[in-house]
């Protein structure tokens, strides 16, 4: 079992709006770009932003214009389900790389991302643009069913999605895009079936009787992947339920599994971002707690791996 420490919760400098408490709750992804944490919300229409080190409260970056309801279920109905952050290397447009931000796709509002351009040293560099994934979800979706995207990195010359097959019906799945073609796509706005390379149906197994499904993925600089998983006792990738455990894994950059472990505390865990440090692999991990007053934590771990 892999232990985890609790690093943090993510506060914040202010609340989104008014009718919200100063603190990330729903956090679905997680990047570490040179001194900062990136966390996207997918009940937000922000990006928070925090130091890497210590415990300063984060700050808010608009993703999308507008206003999200507060009351629970309007929300959950109108926001644009942000479950994935990756880093990208530069591109047009963006010539020290940038934040890509992808939705869901579990319902047609859902469909809707976001690119944010860097800095050299890794600091947000400019307005965020949207990019349009709906043509894109809807071919993955003819072979895949109902769809519940909640990871990405790039992996070589793909960019690999992880899509969650929670559910009675749901289907994990690795899900490769032409990385030139899918950086492209990123840099007009839009991404379209052109960009599908491979889909390949997955099989995690279980944790306390529940089926384990892929949330977040995080690349290593040899190409493999370190992702996350939880065991969400839920009948789609729409409803919320009751967490049975959460799971760390990694791939080959064949896509080949290579190792599988459950983690010590008992969370939805959502986010990871991987880093080799002093011959390990090193997680910073972030959780999501299904509800709007508890602060998500931010997690540490090592993974028993060759680095």
């Amino acid at each position: 079992m892999i232990r985890t420490t609790l690093r943090r919760t993510l506060t914040l400098e202010a609340p989104e709006s008014p009718g919200r408490i100063a603190h990330v709750s729903a956090a679905s992804g997680l990047v570490r770009v040179g001194e900062w944490l990136y966390v996207v919300a997918d009940d937000s229409l922000h990006l928070a932003t925090f130091p890497a080190r210590g415990d300063a409260p984060g700050r808010l970056a608009r993703l999308f214009a507008g206003e999200l309801p507060e009351e629970t279920q309007a929300r959950k109905a109108a926001k644009p389900d942000l479950e994935v952050l990756c880093a990208l290397g530069p591109f047009a447009g963006a010539p020290h790389g940038a934040l890509l931000a992808l939705p869901s796709g579990s319902t047609s509002v859902r469909m809707r991302g976001a690119v944010l351009p860097l800095s050299a040293e890794g600091a947000l560099a400019g307005e965020a643009r949207t990019v349009d994934c709906s043509a894109l979800y809807q071919q993955i979706g003819r072979e895949l069913g109902s769809l519940n995207i909640e990871g990405a990195a790039m992996v070589g010359s793909r960019l690999r999605l992880l899509q969650r097959g929670n559910g009675d019906t749901g289907v994990d799945a690795l899900v490769d895009l032409d990385r030139e073609r899918a950086l492209r796509g990123i840099e007009v706005g839009a991404l379209g079936p052109e960009v599908l390379r491979t889909i390949r149906r997955w099989d995690l197994g279980h944790a306390g009787g529940v089926r384990l499904s892929f949330t977040d993925a995080s690349p290593l600089p040899d190409g493999r992947l370190v992702f996350t998983a939880t065991a969400e006792d839920t009948r789609n990738a729409y409803a919320d339920g009751p967490v049975a455990g959460s799971a760390v894994g990694l791939l080959a950059p064949d896509g080949t599994p290579l190792f599988l472990d459950s983690v010590d505390a008992k969370v939805k865990l959502e986010g990871v971002d991987a880093r080799v440090e002093g011959g390990r692999v090193h997680l910073l991990l972030v959780a999501d707690a299904d509800d709007p007053a508890v602060a998500a934590p931010l997690l540490e771990a090592v993974l028993d791996v060759p680095a």
